[in-house]
């Protein structure tokens, strides 16, 4: 049976939570006529090739190398992706949304190698997982992803890994338990891959690492998993349908991103995602880089100063019922919710009878896990309607490679789409860059000692200010 996600929206209009702070009819047929033109130029500039993110769920090179990418390692009982942000978000929401939530400890319910992800470098946590695996490497395959293998993060864990690799298994370690992920024809990790031999797979281009999820950077370690990513891909061709739609009320990324514009130019500047699912949970961290690193901007296309950017905000229900409720309903009305609800789990428990001593607990016996949590986010729901606060959901009929390829699909679109109506380049991050390169000053790259030298004051602790 095909399964499909939709955009639910009416609780942010008027009519629900009054005009004070939700959406007249008029404002949305507005709002329709204003985003009008940012669908035509979404539109244009895919047909122009100039966001080629849109065509990946077209490309039928990537899912064939990547298959036979997984079919290589076919056997290894460790899958370790070095990446950071975008080379390494998609592929822990994958694995989080499509693998059971033993996987890595339950040889029964696993369909692949066990799945590491590194995204930072925490000698604690890396060094632990190091010491784990010592005497496992030949059975241990390493993704490192990078486009340009620079990054400071990705390449400090590639340099370790691959010592050791050559120290525990000789010269040819590396070329036989590492696979790269980058550049086709250029950059650092492109040159040490073809040097050493490796196995590599593309990092495509023009795609920012926020967009790449259903590139190879995020395919391989699916399919190595057992994640059917042909499904994975065959949703976000059928979400590709519905948001290229011309007429705004057919067009569900649209609508989301419109009515997330509406918000944030009436103070709503937090836009909280909350999913009532485990398995959506970094689904969540992903949509956060998203968000933040493409509508997050100082400058407008024209160059003028507009400092704009909805702050993205994860919660998770039930868990944060109790311990973020309490702000969001009482705290200032300045945020925009988006639920994920989930219609039919892929497996339900039943509650156990109430003990004699607690017969106010009678009312849970026999019902089923599934409709506790449903119960659960409608109750928020309406809390948070009760006091005026704007809520999206997005339904699944349930969890599987269809559904998340049309929900990663739909907020790609719905991100280039609030970047048209904003005004601003959704695609670069120039704010990032000042970091790394304070990073490469810090750690004595040559190039950037003029930087370290403007940093070092900083790096002074003043003992009058420490408290």
């Amino acid at each position: 049976m095909a399964s499909n996600i939709s955009l639910y929206y009416k609780n942010v209009l008027s009519d629900v939570i009054g005009t004070e702070h939700g959406i007249t009819k008029e404002q949305l047929k507005e709002l329709g006529r204003q985003t009008g033109g940012a669908i035509k130029e979404c539109n244009r500039q895919r047909k122009a090739g100039s966001i080629p993110y849109r065509d990946l769920p077209y490309n039928e090179e990537y899912p064939k190398q990547v298959k036979a990418a997984a079919t290589d390692v076919k056997g290894c009982e460790n899958f370790v992706v070095l990446g950071i942000g975008g080379s390494a978000l998609g592929n822990i929401a994958l694995q989080t949304a499509l693998n059971p939530y033993m996987y890595n400890l339950d040889p029964a319910q696993r369909k692949g190698p066990r799945l590491f992800v590194f995204d930072n470098v925490d000698p604690v946590q890396l060094g632990s997982f190091l010491e784990w695996a010592g005497d496992k490497l030949d059975k241990t395959v390493f993704n490192v992803i990078s486009k340009s293998g620079r990054t400071a993060e990705t390449a400090a864990q590639f340099s370790i890994v691959c010592k050791m690799l050559t120290d525990k298994l000789g010269p040819d370690g590396c070329r036989r338990q590492v696979l790269a992920t980058t550049d086709k024809r250029a950059g650092t990790l492109r040159k040490i891959a073809d040097s050493a031999g490796l196995r590599t797979l593309e990092v495509p281009d023009g795609v920012g690492g926020r967009f790449s999820v259903l590139s190879p950077v995020g395919l391989l370690s699916a399919a190595v998993c057992g994640i059917d990513i042909d499904q994975l891909l065959a949703g976000a061709r059928q979400m590709d349908e519905k948001v290229s739609r011309e007429e705004f009320f057919a067009n569900p990324a649209a609508i989301n991103a419109a009515i997330n514009w509406h918000f944030y130019n009436r103070g709503k500047h937090i836009s909280v995602m909350m999913p009532y699912s485990y398995a959506l949970k970094d689904l969540s961290d992903w949509y956060r880089q998203l968000w933040a690193e493409s509508l997050g901007k100082s400058r407008d296309l024209n160059g003028r100063e507009v400092f704009v950017g909805p702050t993205p905000v994860k919660a998770l229900g039930t868990t944060d019922q109790h311990s973020q409720v309490q702000l969001y309903r009482e705290g200032p009305n300045n945020k925009l919710f988006t639920f994920l609800q989930v219609k039919q789990f892929e497996r339900d428990l039943a509650m156990g009878p109430a003990p004699d001593v607690a017969p106010e607990l009678a009312y849970l016996s026999g019902r089923k896990m599934s409709q506790l949590l449903n119960s659960e986010k409608l109750a928020t729901e309406y809390a948070l309607l009760h006091d005026k606060r704007p809520c999206l959901t997005v339904l699944f009929d349930r969890i599987d490679p269809s559904c998340i390829g049309q929900f990663i699909y739909l907020f790609e679109v719905t991100t280039s789409i609030a970047g048209l109506l904003f005004g601003i380049n959704a695609y670069d991050q120039p704010a990032v860059e000042l970091g790394k390169e304070a990073t490469f000053a810090l750690m004595g790259h040559k190039d950037y000692s003029e930087l370290a030298e403007t940093i070092k004051p900083l790096a002074q602790v003043d003992p009058e200010f420490l408290a």
